[in-house]
């Protein structure tokens, strides 16, 4: 394949998929517009970089692999180096969303998911993936995947009902 072509495949690739990569890592990063921005940078630049293996067909499933795996060891990174809190906060912009305050009730739930936690819920729920995908793209098997929704599930669900203070 000629390079303007493969370039041209990419291009159109990426034009479809980029808004959705974005979606996800927004919802993994719980808005940290900034590190999402990177996740989605990584995963295109090894897309791009695999472009002759993968194609357009499977390039979707691929990046977000990618992008969940970089946000794993992003967080895994993340507990050995802990964050410096500053006393400026960066509020995260999160555009289309209907009601902002349940929304950030969901944010903040979702932050103190585990990482891995997270990640189930954002693909199964957010990206409405089925088992089986969300297996391929995390690398384990469905019955993990399962247990981890199960778990994450119940563990968000205790955290919005202390948000809220009902029982």
């Amino acid at each position: 394949m000629r390079g303007g072509d493969r370039e041209a495949e990419f291009r159109e690739y990426l034009i479809a998929d980029r808004t959705r990569l974005m979606r996800t890592a927004l919802l993994l990063t719980a808005g940290d517009v900034h590190t999402a921005e990177d996740l989605v940078q990584t995963a295109c630049t090894r897309v791009y970089v695999h472009w002759h293996r993968i194609k357009h067909e499977g390039a979707g499933p691929y990046a977000h692999r990618i992008l969940v795996n970089a946000f794993l060891d992003e967080r895994r990174r993340a507990g050995r180096h802990p964050e410096v809190v500053t006393a400026e906060t960066l509020e995260p912009r999160l555009s289309d969303v209907p009601d902002q305050a349940d929304t950030l009730a969901v944010r903040d739930a979702l932050l103190d998911l585990a990482p891995r936690q997270r990640a189930v819920l954002v693909l199964r729920y957010f990206q409405d993936l089925d088992v089986a995908s969300c297996a391929r793209i995390l690398e384990c098997t469905e019955g993990t995947v399962k247990s981890q929704t199960a778990k994450a599930l119940k563990r968000l669900k205790e955290l919005m009902t202390e948000e809220t203070g009902s029982s």
